[in-house]
Formats: structure tokens, C-alpha cells, sequence
């Protein structure tokens, strides 16, 4: 019986590689979103390279350039999200990265435990959010007073959600 327990025990444990299939999918969803912003990036700057320097600008021009590139900067981050969560992922099921450990620069990516996890991909999602919400904005027409208010009502709720995520973070 005793060997029948150990055996169980073996393959249980061992099924935690499992994990690996997120982790190395969550890096490659992370590359290919640092890529397509970048590739987003790039087009930005030679469409506006290319209408600079042939005098004319399209209509709304200033929004879809600041639109784009925010666009950008949230696949940016999102791709982070990928990476705390490969990084996250690996640390907590498989093994510490050795070489992550050395290293001065990459104390944001080491993960002790699943709510530590959990509080920085909440904090990266957050940001998303918001980059999410003022691209949004931007595209959004105002046609009133009440509008208005609640653009206002909005962004000061944004501000007060960021407030109180710094001051938890705080505590720890």
C-alpha cells in the first residue's frame, strides 16, 4: 500500500509541469504583443513622418496619432501581464529563476506567493483599464452638460481607484 501511496504521490507532484504549457504560452502571447505594438508603433511614425512632410494632414489627425499610440501602450502592457503571469507561474509550480535571483534589476518578476501574484497582475490590469478607458475617451463626443459631469464623475472615480491601490500597496 505504501508503495501504491508514493506512486500517486510521484505522479501528483509531477503533474505540476502541466504549468509549463501556460508559462510557455503566456511568453509567446507576450512576444507577439510586444511585436505588434512595436510593428502599431512604427506605422504610426511613418504615417505621421509621411503626412509632416507632405504639408497636409488628415482630418482629425492630432486624435488618431495620441489614439494609436495608446493603443500601443496598452498592448504593452497587457504583454507584461503575460509576463508576471509566466514568470508568476513558473516560480510558484516549477522552480526559482537562478539567474533572476542574482540579478539586481528583476526584483519586480520574482514571486513568492499566489496573492503576491495576484497583486501585481491586479495592479497591471488596472493600468490596462485606464489606458483603455482615455483611449476610449477620446473618441467619444460630448454634446452636453450632463456629459460632461459624468466624464468628470469618471475620471475622478479612476483617480480615486488609483489612490487607494497606492495606498495598499503601501501597507506591504
Amino acid at each position: 500500500m505504501k508503495l501504491l501511496e508514493r506512486a500517486f504521490e510521484w505522479i501528483l507532484w509531477q503533474s505540476r509541469l502541466f504549468i509549463l504549457l501556460a508559462v510557455i504560452f503566456g511568453m509567446i502571447g507576450a512576444i507577439v504583443l510586444f511585436v505588434v505594438a512595436s510593428l502599431d508603433l512604427y506605422h504610426v511614425a511613418t504615417f505621421t513622418f509621411e503626412s509632416l512632410t507632405a504639408g497636409h494632414h488628415p482630418e482629425h489627425f492630432h486624435e488618431k496619432i495620441v489614439g494609436d499610440i495608446i493603443g500601443a501602450v496598452d498592448l504593452y502592457l497587457i504583454a507584461v501581464v503575460m509576463l508576471l503571469f509566466s514568470f508568476g507561474l513558473y516560480e510558484l509550480f516549477i522552480s526559482k529563476i537562478d539567474i533572476a535571483e542574482k540579478s539586481e534589476a528583476s526584483k519586480i518578476l520574482q514571486i513568492e506567493n499566489l496573492d503576491q501574484l495576484k497583486d501585481k497582475l491586479a495592479k497591471v490590469i488596472v493600468m490596462v483599464l485606464i489606458v483603455s478607458f482615455f483611449k476610449r475617451v477620446l473618441d467619444t463626443p460630448y454634446n452636453g452638460a450632463l456629459e460632461m459631469l459624468y466624464f468628470s464623475g469618471s475620471i475622478f472615480a479612476l483617480a480615486l481607484g488609483l489612490y487607494f491601490l497606492h495606498k495598499g500597496a503601501e501597507k506591504h
